[in-house]
């Protein structure tokens, strides 16, 4: 049976079938979905099957998982576990069953082409209020096929956020498209919010040619100052008391010691004492002899 250009004039234009907008997106690594739009003007019976494959050695996979419309027709499947090699095509057949005929429709896609890019990662944002100016870093989307930064460009988006204090409105917005994972934002106002946002597509590689899906956006300005100037204050007060327990230890380090340490002895101290105690007792007693004597001779 002939096969159908899935996507020419003739699958809608000569009216041959009801199937418009034939679309595949590859997401999230692994994920693809393709979807296609019933014109309303189609028999009640009819029904599409959908078939895929990644050689024209393989044999067709039929969807498992279909999207429908009100009426029970198939609008749609979803894949899992789609790898992208390269420049490997896939091959795509409808088979649309209506009064008891099937009609083949086929096409082909470079499944890099139908990719839609996930989100840069691990957005970060660091800021010097010294040189005002600000940091911003990224890595790469991850997909399946590509590993090289290289095969990347970016657009970033920054905005000022609004000041419900000052009532002033998002009043700036900057875009740029770079390449390589960093930027340097230099009109940084630390009394001021902002956002950053940022995107992928292609950069000379087999790699969609589309925008990819936007980053979340990452705030930054005078929020993260007063976070870290109270995360300095804290290490500051937990230095503080450190230091002051130190010294407290010391301190009463230096009391015990000095109590306990043997202290050298005075070998005259005690055999002084005695001594001259002696000493007194026997000289006292001399006299009291003396004493008598002359007594007794006068």
């Amino acid at each position: 049976m002939k096969c159908l250009d899935l996507t020419g004039p003739g699958s809608s234009g000569m009216n041959v079938t009801a199937i418009k907008n034939f679309v595949c997106v590859i997401y999230n690594i692994s994920f693809m979905n393709c979807t296609w739009h019933v014109d309303r003007n189609a028999s009640g019976d009819a029904q599409y099957f959908l078939y895929w494959k990644t050689s024209r050695k393989e044999d067709f996979v039929r969807c498992q998982n279909y999207i429908e419309d009100n009426y029970g027709r198939h609008t749609g499947c979803r894949f899992q576990n789609v790898t992208i090699e390269g420049s490997r095509k896939g091959y795509f057949m409808v088979n649309e069953s209506r009064n008891g005929q099937n009609i083949l429709l086929c096409t082909t896609m470079y499944l890099y082409k139908i990719e839609k890019l996930s989100p840069p990662l691990n957005v970060t944002v660091n800021c010097t209020g010294v040189s005002h100016s600000c940091e911003i870093q990224w890595q790469r989307p991850l997909t399946s096929h590509v590993d090289r930064d290289i095969c990347f460009k970016y657009k970033i988006v920054i905005e000022k956020k609004e000041d419900p204090e000052e009532r002033i409105k998002n009043t700036y917005k900057m875009e740029r498209n770079i390449t390589g994972n960093s930027y340097i934002f230099e009109s940084f106002d630390a009394k001021k919010r902002y956002s950053v946002k940022i995107r992928a597509t292609n950069n000379y590689c087999l790699v969609s040619e589309n925008w990819g899906e936007w980053s979340a956006p990452v705030e930054f300005g005078r929020e993260q100052l007063t976070s870290i100037s109270s995360y300095t204050l804290l290490l500051i007060s937990a230095i503080a008391a450190s230091l002051i327990l130190f010294f407290c230890i010391i301190t009463i380090y230096l009391k015990t010691v000095p109590a306990i340490v043997l202290q050298p002895k005075n070998p005259f101290h005690d055999i002084s004492l005695v001594n001259f105690q002696t000493e007194n007792q026997f000289i006292k007693h001399e006299t009291e002899e003396i004493i008598t004597i002359i007594e007794e001779v006068a």
